[in-house]
């Protein structure tokens, strides 16, 4: 094939910027990037205009009850110990978007057991009035700035819907990029010292489909998320430098690496493994100049500590990993995943609630309540809410009846759970152009069915890559198709 030339100026142009001149769909985008981070052309324009530049997105691992969270359900008392069957609601359980959407993979719903009160109470917050659980009160006085989305539904029952949530693809049709890796493959890097995609919290185990909630798929896996501890001793997933080694002769070594691994590069330029050890290796040696520092919050005072929650045993731990999330987009780390609820000892995630429920939640909520609000406070004060998008959500939401299990209504009610539901449930973004102080869509009276506004889980994925100045319609790859349902559509209702 001839070379490509510039017809207006004459001179040769390389492949790369032919392509992107022609401007190829997402092709044309990602090429923008490239040469963005090249430092021969301007970060695209979709991007450079985007009222997000940054995500911190976080995930609870085992299913949040939207009952007992973000959507108050009084009928549910009223209706207390009667099965649904029993109640003007008995509808719910028979029409047809019960059996339409559901992908049996690992059980089903059972609705025949009685209905079990909301475990805690509401109250209305902020300006706006939006009603939040008494056990997120910090989040609460939040509310003015958060956009409540009541209206998910998901098509996975089990716990793999861990991995649709972030990837849009049930796990027994294969794997797909996960979001924080196409936020990745889409955008330029605001600072070559650190990843654009990092992951914090023990993330899913293999039973919830594993770290695939943080991968690339079939981008490659240089466009991963990389896992980083906030421990300052093992910050990076690599050896720390021992006592005789000098930070020159580390580099030394790095670029003798570098130089075995592009020599082999020659020999086989198309291999997506090779690519990326030699970019991991790069990254590694920046990374461990400048994460240990960047997450030993030694340069943030008390008072920052303290809006975290660092002074308090119960919320200290998840309070690092906010307070690191707002450090690292402060310094240009586009997308930061944090898992919270991940366990060595429960495959499915802390969140899980099929028994007592009131203890379980009050106890997750506690340990999340004051960070995440001290996230969105700090971030508002230094004037980087509005270009950075905060995310909460769960794989689903818990059904209003009992946890049907054998003697399972015998229990009292501090000893009763609910099971996992994908017909209804909650989510809630904030900051990064999105409006605060609203709620969008609904869940019918008992909190079935979403009925109002409903939204597939990928609706959050376009709505965040709409807000980066990125099109979901475009994130494809040749030979990869996608459904429609696996893109979603932005939310322009929570839009500004």
């Amino acid at each position: 094939m001839a070379a490509a030339h510039n017809w207006s100026a004459g001179r040769p142009v390389n492949r790369r910027r032919f392509l992107s001149d022609l401007g190829m769909g997402f092709t044309g985008t990602v090429l923008g990037t490239m040469l963005f981070e090249d430092g021969i052309a301007k970060e695209p324009a979709a991007a450079a205009k985007a009222p997000a530049k940054n995500v911190i997105w976080l995930f609870m691992l085992g299913g949040a009850s939207h009952i007992e969270t973000f959507d108050p359900k009084p009928a549910l008392t009223k209706y207390a110990d009667k099965t649904i069957a029993e109640t003007p609601f008995e509808k719910v359980i028979r029409e047809p978007r019960v059996t339409k959407n559901f992908r049996m993979f690992a059980g089903s719903a059972r609705l025949a057991t009685k209905i079990l009160r909301p475990q805690v109470g509401f109250q209305k917050r902020g300006k706006c009035g939006t009603e939040v659980c008494d056990w997120l009160p910090h989040v609460g006085g939040c509310a003015d700035d958060i956009a409540v989305v009541r209206s998910l539904w998901t098509t996975d029952f089990s716990h793999t819907s861990q991995m649709l949530f972030h990837t849009g693809r049930i796990i027994i049709d294969g794997r797909e990029p996960c979001l924080g890796s196409w936020a990745h493959y889409g955008l330029g890097t605001l600072n070559r010292d650190l990843p654009k995609f990092v992951v914090m919290g023990r993330p899913p185990s293999d039973f919830g489909g594993g770290y695939a909630s943080h991968q690339a798929s079939s981008l490659g896996p240089e466009y991963d998320g990389v896992p980083i501890e906030v421990e300052p001793d093992r910050a990076v997933p690599y050896p720390p430098r021992g006592k005789g080694l000098t930070r020159e002769a580390q580099k030394a070594e790095f670029e003798l690496v570098g130089e075995l691994n592009r020599m082999a590069a020659v020999e086989y330029p198309a291999d997506p493994q090779l690519q990326a050890r030699i970019k991991s290796y790069e990254l590694a040696f920046r990374m461990q100049a400048s994460l240990p520092d960047l997450v030993s919050l030694n340069d943030e005072t008390r008072e920052t500590k303290a809006l975290y929650g660092l002074d308090d045993a119960v919320t200290a731990p998840f309070g690092r990993q906010c307070l690191a999330a707002r450090k690292l987009v402060e310094r240009g780390v586009r997308f930061v995943q944090i898992y919270h609820g991940g366990a060595a000892d429960d495959d499915n995630g802390l969140w899980d609630s099929h028994q007592e429920l009131r203890r379980l939640t009050a106890q997750r909520c506690r340990e999340v309540d004051q960070p995440i609000a001290g996230l969105l406070k700090d971030l508002k004060r230094r004037g980087m809410l509005d270009s950075t998008l905060v995310v909460w959500a769960t794989e689903f939401g818990r059904t209003p009846n009992v946890e049907p299990r054998p003697d399972g209504e015998k229990d009292s009610e501090e000893l009763r759970g609910r099971d996992h539901h994908i017909y209804g449930f909650s989510c809630w973004l904030a900051g990064g152009g999105i409006k605060g102080g609203v709620v969008h869509g609904a869940t019918d009276e008992i909190g079935f069915h979403a009925v109002e506004d409903r939204h597939y889980v990928t609706d959050i994925h376009a709505t965040i890559l709409h807000q980066l100045g990125l099109s979901p319609q475009k994130l494809e790859l040749p030979g990869r198709r996608r459904l429609d349902l696996e893109r979603g559509k932005p939310i322009t209702e929570i839009i500004a």
